[in-house]
């Protein structure tokens, strides 16, 4: 989760406490709460209020606008993130009536909330347009890699801002061909690398040089780093930035040295259960409509109930895969082919199973057994791993740990079928790996919600 976000999280939460104090003061005239609400009930009820508003607001968005939104786009946001708690604390409620605020409280802590947070976004120009903490990054080089970094930093959303670039290597003098706006942004060598980076109040640089033997001024980056600026690699700065890992970048010693890549005994423990937890609640949840599903699909098509074929798990190992079939019978008898967006071979229920994500309810029983787990890479059939193998150095690294049902590159990147789309999955994948924990996998579960209500990715 980035500066942004988790800036924007920590003020709607004070923004729905306020709320909260404003709607009591309302509904009962002052702050003293009435005598049958006690203590422990308020503060419950409240947590709720404010997780449940933090969850929607996620959920819709609204700390994801474009740095361009309009005030009516933004005011739309908040109003639909509203709406979306409203409905889930009504279902709380129903559930658990004593968890409840009271309608009158309820309806006017909404109603607040939504004003402050527009206003907030709107006026402000924090959240959806700037982060007024933004760190300033300093790049050192000035080729294709350096530009590509500093186009990577213009294009995202504010977290860091660019101070320009330093020559240093990288056949000093010879930037970019035709790239006068890295022209414009070079720094000029005035004093040691300390000097320019406090002039231009620089809190990271990045290295961003083709080649560093005899080039880097070790010593001054010493002195940086001891002063308290970080220095990082391109790879690390990418994966920073994007959630994703710069393959085209990474070697064999990074990830060797590289802090991420961990996984204990404590880890494989907390995966399994909660492999274990989701995939008896979900099959749970699931099993009454059963019938209705495999009603729908044997009345729409002959053949089968559920569709089974065989995919690449943890260690390259194969194992049998479940789902409820949404292709016509005998689809593949042309061979393995990739699905298409628009597939024909998909039937009129079977595009109802997909884009709603029921067809793959079954893997619920793969993670259970122990071949998937709920979130990780998607599992692939062994035909196309093995080309893919040979296409993408890194593709074989996917398959350290198990396959998932959901994962991040499942809900940051949508469905592809080219070599190409499966080298920016790999992306994702290896990012998940090597920074694999429980507030990633939140995160992700979170994310796959707003997959399966808004149709996004595959």
């Amino acid at each position: 989760m980035n500066l942004r976000v988790a800036l924007n999280l920590f003020t709607d939460a004070l923004m729905a406490v306020a709320a909260l104090i404003f709607a009591a003061g309302v509904r009962f005239g002052g702050f003293d709460l009435p005598d049958d609400w006690q203590a422990e009930r308020g503060i419950t009820a409240g947590i709720i209020f404010v997780g449940v508003n933090l969850f929607s607001s996620y959920l819709m968005e609204v700390h994801a606008l474009p740095k361009e939104s309009r005030k009516r786009e933004i005011f739309t946001a908040c109003l639909q993130s509203g709406c979306a708690a409203f409905f889930l604390l009504s279902v709380l409620y129903y559930l658990n009536p004593s968890l409840m605020l009271g309608r009158g409280v309820l309806f006017f802590a909404l109603g607040f909330f939504i004003i402050f947070q527009f206003s907030w976004y709107a006026i402000s120009g924090m959240g959806a347009r700037a982060v007024p903490f933004a760190q300033r990054v300093l790049i050192l080089g000035t080729g294709d890699l350096a530009w590509q970094l500093g186009e990577m930093i213009g294009s995202q959303s504010g977290s860091f801002t660019l101070a320009g670039y330093l020559e240093c290597g990288d056949a000093v003098g010879a930037t970019v061909p035709h790239c006068e706006r890295l022209k414009s942004q070079m720094i000029p060598h005035e004093g040691d690398l300390l000097q320019i980076a406090r002039t231009h109040r620089v809190s990271i640089i990045v290295v961003a040089l083709t080649e560093r033997r005899g080039v880097l001024p070790l010593q001054d980056m010493m002195r940086c780093k001891l002063n308290g600026i970080e220095i990082v690699d391109a790879p690390t700065f990418y994966e920073i930035v994007q959630g994703k890992l710069m393959l085209e970048e990474m070697t064999p010693s990074w990830i060797i040295f590289s802090s991420g890549f961990r996984r204990n005994a404590l880890i494989n423990v907390y995966k399994r259960c909660v492999d274990i937890l989701l995939s008896v609640f979900g099959l749970f949840w699931a099993a009454p409509f059963f019938p209705l599903i495999a009603l729908a699909i044997k009345l729409d098509s002959p053949g089968p109930l559920f569709f089974k074929q065989v995919r690449v798990g943890s260690g390259e190992k194969p194992f049998l895969l479940y789902k409820f079939r949404s292709m016509c019978q005998n689809a593949e008898r042309n061979g393995a082919v990739w699905a298409a967006k628009n597939d024909a071979r998909i039937t009129r229920v079977g595009k109802f199973l997909r884009n709603s994500r029921i067809d793959e309810i079954p893997q619920l029983y793969n993670v259970l057994k122990g071949e998937m787990s709920f979130i990780g890479p998607r599992p692939e059939r062994p035909e196309f791993v093995e080309n893919l193998k040979k296409d993408i150095y890194y593709y074989s690294k996917r398959h350290t740990i198990k396959p998932g049902l959901t994962g991040w590159a499942q809900v940051r990147y949508p469905y592809g079928a080219t070599v190409e789309d499966a080298k920016e999955k790999l992306r994702y994948d290896l990012y998940y790996i090597k920074n694999l924990s429980f507030l990633l996998d939140t995160q992700i579960i979170f994310e796959t919600v707003k997959v399966v209500l808004f149709g996004r990715g595959r």
